[in-house]
């Protein structure tokens, strides 16, 4: 093995990546993956996918039916995106982190086939292979040599001609279908649903959360087109009874198969419980076609022990802390759903980062009824709004009295905490990237 440390190594395929066409800029093409993985002899064909699109929810909703489908004793794989400190988050085996030294050796395994590719795609006028597509790649090569059993599959963006699509789904879920990368999934709803409808396949059995109207049209219809039918979110499963308190949420399910009685897990947010109702289903349907109700024992073991980072993540109770990932208008108004109806603060203020290719306007409004005060910030994120720009946005909506502004994270969220009251919060939000800011240093102990 190599005599690079762990850092060397994680850097050395961060850089390689890097050098590509950037994670955000998806293109809207399926062979480059195609036949990267054909050269590898088609890992993806080796273990079988659940595989998970949606606009919000993907990730949580991806790591409950994880942790369900390994409590069964399966080996499980989990790929989900963005990652919030470290790469090696994105490509998980049983549930933690791939090491760094496995990864790195399949890394370096495939490499040159990623250079056959790379010159292939240049002799046809076409870009080498972008950021995500060589990461997808990496990822389906390293859960074949981990010999997994399941990969529960997380869509980067869209569905149709996102890398993952390489794959086939023995299960097609789908989160709520909104509005976001309306640059390149669509203008509205039922387009952006056509295009997540990508990920259903003649073999896929299909589980939707709730979803618009016109959102579900797309997605029957799909189904009919392989012979398959939808279950959805309020048709066939749905939540009979939440409640929620410090610890979490309890709540009783009528799903597929049975229903499940006062199930327990510990995440905060009411609508954390439907994305758990959904994985639920996805799961009944993987373990054998929705016939028999899942053990209850498994059930609420699993349920009990799963995790969200970022996802209304309280980091410190003294004063609360919380973390949320929204970053687009539907994010948003759930975490001002949650602020109301979980967190029993008096005040609220925010410290916020918004990416450049966001819609800002639509995240501030969503929160706006919610905070008291707003810290804007730039996250690391070279794609971070400038302050010169979210400032008059943020005080055109909240008031210049209400709008404060700090260099960096660390600075936003001291001044926010010297600002609240005694029980008040400190709400971070608005990119990702901000939440990984907040997450290393929560780590390093300088908030």
């Amino acid at each position: 093995m190599s005599e690079l440390t762990e850092l060397e190594m994680v850097r050395e395929i961060e850089a390689s990546l890097m050098a590509r066409v950037p994670e955000h800029k998806l293109r809207p093409r399926l062979e480059p993956t195609r036949r990267a993985v054909e050269l590898l002899g088609d890992p993806q064909t080796s273990y079988k996918i659940v595989h998970v699109t949606g606009t919000n929810g993907k990730t949580t909703t991806t790591r409950i039916i994880e942790r369900i489908l390994r409590e069964f004793g399966l080996r499980t794989g989990r790929f989900t995106s963005p990652h919030l400190i470290e790469l090696n988050e994105r490509i998980a085996i049983d549930g933690e982190p791939i090491q760094t030294e496995r990864m790195y050796s399949v890394f370096k395994d495939i490499e040159p086939l990623l250079e056959i590719v790379d010159q292939e795609l240049i002799g046809q006028g076409e870009a080498r292979l972008t950021f995500f597509e060589a990461l997808a790649v990496l990822a389906f090569a390293c859960f074949a040599d981990e010999q997994v059993h399941v990969l529960v599959l997380e869509v980067g963006m869209g569905g149709e001609w996102d890398s993952t699509n390489v794959a086939d789904g023995d299960v097609a879920v789908f989160t709520p279908i909104d509005l976001d990368h309306m640059e390149r999934l669509g203008s509205t709803i039922a387009e952006i649903a056509q295009t997540k409808s990508g990920i259903i396949k003649p073999i896929s059995a299909i589980v939707s959360s709730s979803q618009k109207p016109e959102a579900l049209k797309v997605l029957q219809e799909k189904a009919a087109s392989v012979g398959q039918l939808v279950d959805s979110y309020g048709d066939k499963f749905s939540l009979i009874q939440v409640s929620e308190d410090a610890t979490g949420i309890t709540f009783t399910l009528k799903s597929l198969a049975g229903e499940y009685q006062d199930l327990f897990m510990p995440l905060h947010g009411r609508y954390q419980a439907e994305n758990a109702a959904v994985a639920i289903a996805a799961v009944e349907q993987f373990m054998g076609s929705a016939e028999n109700a899942l053990p209850e024992d498994i059930l609420r073991a699993a349920l009990a022990d799963v995790s969200s980072p970022g996802r209304l993540q309280v980091i410190s109770k003294n004063p609360v802390i919380l973390l949320d990932a929204a970053h687009n208008p539907h994010g948003a108004r759930s975490l001002a759903d949650a602020l109301i109806n979980s967190f029993s603060s008096a005040e609220a203020i925010g410290a916020i980062s918004i990416l450049g290719d966001k819609d800002a306007r639509g995240v501030l409004a969503a929160l706006e009824p919610v905070l008291k005060e707003i810290i804007l910030t730039k996250s690391s994120s070279v794609r971070a709004t400038g302050l010169d720009d979210l400032v008059p946005l943020a005080e055109e909506i909240f008031g210049a009295d209400r709008v404060f502004q700090a260099e960096d994270a660390k600075a936003a969220i001291t001044l926010a905490k010297s600002r609240i009251s005694q029980n008040g919060i400190v709400v971070v939000s608005g990119s990702i990237t901000l939440i990984g800011d907040a997450l290393k240093l929560k780590q390093m102990e300088e908030i």
